[in-house]
């Protein structure tokens, strides 16, 4: 079941509640409902509304980064070389976790407020561990990686370079953790 269009008024209210968080995300500062409805300048009801919780807000903020990752992986199972394919996928997850506050957050959390959320990191886990399977079964890959791994490996790098890296600069911190990573695939490489 779909949910009917928002009303103009209704949608440029959500646009706004969603690129204020968005701000305050990427600003390192946590949300908070009532917050973010004094600086939107709109009653803190109209916020609850359309975000019930703290958690819906920040994985509406986190949705588009999930998307655009699940997209990523959809196209890299198309690739023919599975570690190119493997490598690329998880080089663009670790530049999204450390450009994106929200993303590790979202995806680190056991639970979801959201339905989509749910959808959307389940597809991103699948996708993960499908391209992990054919790098495994092309011998490219170490036997006993699992996607079980990938994760926490992941997340290990992101935190790894938001502590090393340049604080505020995200230009610093893409290039520290692109760093990690490579270090990472080359233990991980056989071929």
């Amino acid at each position: 079941m779909t949910t009917p269009p928002l009303r103009k008024d209704a949608a440029r209210n959500w646009e706004q509640i969603v690129a204020v968080a968005r701000d305050l995300v990427d600003a390192g500062v946590p949300l908070q409902l009532n917050d973010v409805a004094r600086r939107v300048g709109m009653g803190v009801g109209t916020v609850y509304r359309h975000f019930p919780t703290t958690e819906a807000l920040l994985e509406t903020v986190a949705t588009r980064s999930l998307e655009l990752l699940v997209a990523h992986g959809e196209q890299a199972l198309d690739d023919d070389d599975p570690w190119r394919a493997l490598a690329g996928f998880l080089a663009r997850t670790i530049e999204a976790q450390v450009t994106d506050a929200s993303l590790s957050a979202v995806t680190a959390a056991p639970t979801d407020a959201l339905p989509y959320t749910t959808e959307l990191k389940r597809t991103l886990w699948s996708v993960g561990g499908r391209l992990l399977d054919r790098a495994r079964a092309a011998g490219v890959v170490r036997a006993d990686l699992t996607s079980a791994d990938l994760v926490p490996l992941m997340c290990g790098i992101a935190y790894a370079a938001t502590v090393h890296g340049s604080v505020g600069d995200a230009v610093a911190r893409t290039d520290t953790a692109q760093r990690y990573l490579t270090a990472l695939l080359e233990g991980l490489h056989t071929g």
